[in-house]
């Protein structure tokens, strides 16, 4: 088991604008979220996904329970 706290966990998928707006709300109350846009980094380095316009947020574990009213608010606001 790992002793790390900052290992992060995925907490959404979609696409870049939504993931841009759930980052702002998060911001806000002082999480810092990650941002994987796999797209990009396949148009960088030449090689593809599965993922195409999809981008993901991560938080860090030990901020997950802060994080997760804020997702659960922002998914209901976007009907999702």
């Amino acid at each position: 088991m790992s002793e790390n706290k900052e290992e992060t966990v995925r907490i959404y998928t979609g696409s870049d604008i939504m993931a841009e707006a759930l980052v702002g709300r998060l911001e806000d109350a002082n999480i810092t979220p990650i941002l994987r846009d796999d797209q990009q980094s396949g148009v960088m380095f030449g090689s593809g996904n599965k993922f195409d316009d999809q981008v993901r947020v991560f938080v860090r574990k030990d901020e997950l329970a802060a994080a997760q009213p804020i997702l659960d608010v922002f998914l209901k606001d976007i009907e999702e």
